[in-house]
């Protein structure tokens, strides 16, 4: 990859594992400078396995936490360029049975804290009137998914959060737009029961799962100029064809 993010310099949360260190890898690949977060203590040994600029540990449902973070970096690099959000939860539970700490947490951790993070990023970003936001939500969030009602919710809630966000920020040259993959081999996906993971792959047109690898190049793609330059508001949705708008 070429250096398409050169001079950028790049916040990516949930990079641990996964989306977020697949999107991470890529930005260092692409010339970024990247600071890497996560709650997961193995972001520091990631951080250095990749090559980004550093690994912190972050709760990111604090808003002090956040906000001392986004500090961090403008202090240290001389501003944020790219906020990319992919950290998250995933449970399983139906609705009927849901407890309201279950739903609660995943609001908190999926939906809130993308809030913290696309506000403490937007405080630089439009100081600059430059930057690009990309909050990683799902195809869930589109058609919903049984016993995932809390998932799809906040995946649903970032949506629609990235689309205000956009309309009020874009005419200050910040573009914030959205990924929706479908499902993908992670950590996370681990969890969910393997009938559920059969019926699901049966149901896709490709026939399979992605990976984080054939995630990154649309993170790539939207933090870089001029790839990126007309993405206002958007929601691209590599997801072997679970969903077609």
């Amino acid at each position: 990859m070429n250096d398409v993010l050169s001079n950028r310099r790049a916040l990516v949360t949930g990079a641990a594992s996964g989306i977020g260190r697949a999107i991470a890898a890529a930005f260092v690949e692409a010339g970024a400078t990247v600071t890497i977060a996560d709650r997961d203590p193995r972001v520091e040994e990631v951080a250095a396995a990749i090559g980004a600029k550093r690994g912190v540990i972050l709760d990111a449902t604090s808003e002090a936490a956040v906000d001392a973070l986004v500090d961090r970096i403008v202090g240290e690099d001389g501003g944020l360029d790219v906020l990319v959000c992919s950290h998250g939860i995933l449970t399983q539970s139906a609705v009927v049975d849901m407890p309201t700490r279950t739903w609660q947490e995943t609001i908190d951790v999926d939906l809130t804290a993308v809030f913290l993070l696309n506000r403490a990023a937007l405080r630089p970003m439009l100081r600059q009137r430059n930057g690009r936001i990309i909050n990683v939500a799902s195809q869930l969030a589109i058609k919903g998914g049984v016993s995932l009602a809390h998932y799809a919710a906040a995946k649903a809630g970032v949506i629609a959060m990235t689309k205000s966000i956009s309309l009020e920020t874009a005419e200050h040259g910040v573009l914030v737009n959205a990924i929706a993959p479908g499902p993908i081999d992670t950590p996370m996906v681990e969890g969910i029961d393997e009938q559920w993971k059969r019926d699901k792959r049966a149901e896709l047109p490709l026939g399979r799962f992605g990976t984080p690898a054939e995630i990154a190049p649309t993170a790539v793609l939207l933090a870089s100029e001029p790839g990126g330059n007309l993405y206002v508001g958007q929601v691209l949705g590599p997801n072997s064809g679970d969903v077609m708008p």
